[in-house]
């Protein structure tokens, strides 16, 4: 018996791709600051076939440098898939060696804002707790003893009672850091049903993914000097959500 197993894709090989909502912020010869929508891969990766930052990118007619993985070029930070907002990347070797050092010493301002479920008690606080693989599935992640040193610090912005918005600034960047902090304090981002969020207040809130948005990053730009800061809106998804709460259609608690 012989068994015909298609060829394993390319992750290399990356092709223009028009992505609706995904737009470009600032442009020029060191970097690109992008705008991208829930449902975009900050990367190619194995098992993902949907479009990509780098895909999206060729579409609008902007290369990167070639520094760094072949399916990573350019790429000095991510997003989840889930996860909407402001990345980075490099389009010089220079941009690419001297963003990657940014973050390693944590002097780029990450700044997200999410919608948790019920309070935070402090309102505002640090949540210093290491993260890493969770032992029981191999895609998740979980605070864990033996995990990386993972800092968040978050203030609230507005209680509703069933949720609350947060501003979380991120002193590391851990894989999916702000959902496991939020679930290990049992306060889920709204709408992550993977990190334990009540589906029955996602649904009424809209929400198909976590309420989660790289509102503002902050970066010494890697030719001039200069320091940079861009901001994004929020996109149609999370205004709906909270703008149901604000308005006191969701009363749940």
């Amino acid at each position: 018996m012989s068994v015909n197993a298609p060829a394993p894709r390319d992750l290399a090989d990356i092709r223009p791709e028009k992505v609706d909502g995904f737009s470009i912020v600032y442009c020029d010869d060191d970097i690109v600051v992008v705008d991208k929508p829930a449902g975009v891969a900050a990367h190619p990766s194995p098992g993902w076939h949907g479009p990509t930052v780098p895909s999206a990118l060729l579409g609008e007619g902007i290369s990167v440098t070639t520094s760094g993985a072949a399916e990573r070029q350019g790429i000095v930070h991510r997003l989840d898939v889930g996860t909407s907002g402001l990345m980075v990347l490099a389009r010089s070797e220079r941009a690419y060696t001297e963003l990657k050092r940014a973050f390693k010493e944590r002097t780029v301002e990450k700044v997200y804002h999410t919608l948790v479920q019920g309070l935070p008690d402090p309102l505002r606080g640090t949540i210093d707790a290491p993260i890493g693989r969770h032992p029981g599935s191999e895609w998740r992640f979980a605070v864990v003893e033996d995990g990386r040193e993972s800092i968040t610090h978050y203030e609230t912005q507005e209680a509703f009672g069933p949720a609350t918005l947060v501003e979380v600034h991120l002193e590391t960047g851990r894989t999916h850091q702000i959902r496991v902090h939020f679930s290990a304090l049992h306060h889920p981002c709204c709408g992550d049903l993977t990190y334990g969020a009540d589906p029955t207040l996602s649904a009424e809130l809209g929400l198909t993914r976590q309420w989660l948005h790289a509102h503002r990053l902050g970066f010494t730009h890697p030719a001039s000097g200069e320091r940079m800061s861009f901001e994004s809106p929020y996109p149609r998804d999370l205004t709906y959500a909270l703008e149901a709460l604000r308005e006191g259609n969701i009363r749940r608690g």
